[in-house]
């Protein structure tokens, strides 16, 4: 059972101490929250695509440019967010990246050119929100928890899908009643909220305010704060040069990378134009994608629960299977609302499912440098998502139709689930952050 190791020495965790709740679960719930406000601001941007089209006159594959520069940049920032946490703590690291979506994304009401999104939506929110994406996740569950890290991970990576999915009704709603830049000044309402809590409560370690991680035996002394080790910025890079001597980081990286292209960049930046061309409105698409999130919910944290029981890699050949069999589904389905529902339902329970299983098999592989390794994983999947962004916009502007991009998503999915055949497993190795 969770233990503390001496009374917490501040007000708010010592309340928490005195009600019995471990403050483990308070920093899980402050992180579930910033993960889902940072993440609208990568999801919102579906329902607006079609807007700035016609405001502007710029095309699908000019607006898909700078949205698969922003998911690009989120992974590459990755590495560097894991260095940065070691080195300045989440508290900080958190607040600075809230604080830059919402100038980025305040600062897009008076833009007017192409480089103006591509400076603001592209490479200021991307940098910015790099920092508080899956690996602000897995440096909080290694960290807080000595069990229950699998079900910690799913239910904080269900939050950064979540955040891309759920606000989409509201924020349609917004667009259809007062125009995209009332739905952006709308999020940077949400983002001022997020920072007042992660001000209020985020702490760093367990060990800062007496604690030992959750679930850790009573008799063991808290883990002493690490000491920054090397370059801020060598350190990733050095975590990199050894992870890509194992084979297992070309198997987890690439994956990932498909993971990224068939949600990301695909579903959620191109369903609701997609939709369109059916005369779908982006309202009833928005709400699709708002379903596909809270089935997202349900699965992520079914995937947690499942990796902490079964094999990682068998949990991600199922998954990754079954998600490129509904992208290939999707494009013969005639998008009635009975096949949109199935879709949404099915979809979503898979759609960062495989987070839980990467996140085990990384810490299984890597142990110390997991949390490093983790940023470059998680850099391959945004690549994909950029990539694929991109792409499918240039192919609707090209040929006209979506088929090609969601088909052959679909089959670099299931050309992934066959990676984690007959792979030999990991030996466990203590993870560190």
């Amino acid at each position: 059972m969770a233990t503390m190791a001496r009374p917490a020495g501040d007000p708010i965790t010592r309340f928490f101490a005195g009600l019995g709740i471990h403050y483990a679960w308070v920093i899980a719930a402050v992180t579930f929250i910033a993960s889902l406000v940072a993440a609208g601001a990568v999801g919102s941007v579906g329902v607006m695509l079609l807007p700035l089209q016609m405001e502007f006159g710029w095309t699908q594959a000019e607006i898909s440019s700078a949205l698969g520069l922003r998911l690009a940049l989120l992974g590459l920032v990755a590495p560097f967010a894991a260095a940065l946490f070691i080195r300045f703590g989440l508290r900080p690291v958190i607040v600075a990246s809230l604080l830059l979506i919402a100038a980025g994304m305040a600062a897009s009401i008076w833009m007017s050119e192409l480089w103006h999104l591509v400076a603001l939506w592209g490479v200021t929110v991307g940098l910015a929100a790099g920092l508080t994406a899956l690996v602000m996740s897995a440096t909080v569950a290694t960290r807080w928890f000595e069990t229950q890290r699998g079900l910690v991970i799913g239910l904080l990576s269900a939050a950064m899908a979540m955040g891309q999915l759920i606000f989409l009704p509201l924020m349609a709603w917004i667009v259809d009643q007062s125009g995209w830049r009332a739905a952006v000044l709308a999020l940077c309402v949400l983002y001022a909220l997020a920072v007042v809590l992660v001000v209020l409560f985020m702490r760093n370690r367990p060990a800062d305010i007496g604690l030992l991680p959750f679930g850790a035996r009573a008799d063991a002394p808290p883990a002493p704060t690490p000491p920054p080790q090397g370059s801020l910025f060598l350190a990733p890079f050095e975590a990199l040069a050894i992870a890509v001597r194992k084979p297992m980081f070309w198997i987890l990286a690439g994956a990932f990378f498909v993971c990224g292209a068939s949600t990301n960049g695909l579903v959620q930046m191109h369903l609701i134009p997609m939709c369109g061309d059916y005369l779908i409105p982006a309202t009833a698409a928005a709400g699709t994608l708002a379903l596909m999130g809270a089935f997202n919910f349900v699965g992520t944290v079914a995937s947690g629960w499942l990796t902490d029981r079964y094999s990682a890699r068998v949990l991600l050949f199922f998954y990754y299977g079954l998600r490129g069999a509904s992208l290939l589904y999707l494009p013969l389905s005639g998008f009635d609302p009975i096949a949109l529902t199935v879709f949404a339902v099915f979809y979503g329970l898979d759609w960062i499912a495989t987070v839980p299983p990467t996140v085990k098999l990384t810490a299984d592989a890597f142990g110390a440098r997991a949390t490093l390794v983790f940023g470059w994983i998680f850099a391959a999947h945004q690549l994909g998502a950029g990539l694929i962004a991109w792409l499918a916009g240039l192919i609707r502007t090209e040929l006209g139709a979506y088929t090609i991009a969601f088909q052959g998503a679909g089959i670099l999915c299931i050309v992934a689930a066959l990676a984690f055949i007959g792979r030999p497993k990991q030996t466990p190795t203590a993870v560190a952050a």
